[in-house]
């Protein structure tokens, strides 16, 4: 089910086993705290994040009567999948307790959740939800419903600036409308702007990813100028992630493997490792001579154009270098 549903079910009670998933890091956590809240079980709760579970001490947990005559929360947060076994286990003992509850906050890939989706259904005592990102309306919703809390004075305006500074991660602008309320005082898009580290090079990273994999990247190249990035810095850091990726393409010619940490003299996450190797291979040899022509005329045209220009130019800059992909 998804987020309407989830939360006309809690008006009725809570559900007691239930594996939550999705591109929504702020609404998990805001549910799981939920759930802490209305059980009064955070002295009481046992917590097990990624390689701390342990599936006898989870079972042990739900196996035994609440020490503080209270409930049983048991919350996991981890990116792997649980064994079916594990997991249907760990949903019948809710199911033979009322006063057990089970959360599986599930951090991986989505189809890996969709797997686990069998364990948590009606018939066996438990459901599942998925949340996706929300869009700048639901963003601001939710923090202004985060500002209350905080007893924040600052208007959707300066909320819906925040989320944009912050490239929409919702969980990172909840945050920091925490650091903003300490001080008492009104917030706006002065204090926002003055106080707040913007998020826009990762950005820009982003928009490079996209632009190589073929995705559309117009949007976020209007964001990443409504953030105030100058047009020469985003085709600065284009020319350093082209210079990456080829280092990548030529390092997986020589070798056949892809590695970091002998192509950039330092080892990145795996999953960014694989994904930059993957826009290696897109690109043929032949293609790369194009892209560098195209980069280095750019850079020219770029710096002697007139200011009111450039944002036009940097446009087309991008999507012919997309075209040459």
């Amino acid at each position: 089910m998804y987020q309407r549903e989830f939360e006309q079910r809690l008006k009725q009670s809570l559900p007691r086993s239930v594996l939550l998933y999705g591109e929504n890091d702020y609404l998990i956590d805001f549910y799981l705290d939920r759930y802490k809240r209305d059980l009064d079980a955070t002295e009481s709760m046992l917590t097990l994040y990624h390689d701390e579970y342990d599936f006898e001490q989870a079972k042990a947990y739900l196996s035994q009567s609440s020490l503080f005559g209270g409930t049983n929360l048991l919350l996991i947060r981890r990116e792997k999948k649980l064994p079916k076994k594990e997991l249907d286990a760990l949903i019948s003992l809710t199911v033979k307790n009322p006063d057990n509850y089970f959360l599986f906050a599930f951090t991986g890939a989505a189809k890996d959740a969709k797997a686990m989706q069998s364990s948590f259904t009606e018939k066996k005592g438990g459901i599942w939800v998925r949340f996706f990102p929300p869009n700048p309306r639901e963003g601001v919703v939710l923090l202004r419903q985060k500002a209350l809390e905080l007893h924040m004075e600052i208007d959707d305006y300066a909320l819906g600036h925040l989320l944009t500074l912050l490239n929409g991660n919702l969980a990172l602008a909840a945050k920091e409308l925490e650091k903003l309320a300490i001080s008492g005082e009104p917030v706006g898009h002065k204090e926002i702007d003055t106080l707040v580290y913007s998020t826009a090079p990762l950005a820009v990273e982003n928009l490079l990813i996209d632009l190589f994999a073929k995705k559309p990247i117009t949007e976020t190249i209007g964001k990443l100028l409504e953030l105030g990035e100058d047009e020469t810095d985003i085709l600065r850091a284009t020319q350093f992630f082209v210079n990456q990726i080829f280092l990548f393409h030529a390092y997986i010619r020589l070798h056949g493997v892809a590695d970091s940490k002998a192509i950039l003299g330092y080892k990145l996450p795996r999953q960014i490792e694989e994904q930059k190797a993957a826009l290696a291979a897109r690109v043929t040899p032949a293609k790369w001579i194009k892209i560098y022509e195209h980069l280095l005329g750019s850079e020219l045209r770029l710096k002697s154009c007139k200011p009111e220009n450039r944002e036009t130019l940097l446009y087309g800059i991008l999507i012919k270098m997309q075209n040459l992909l």
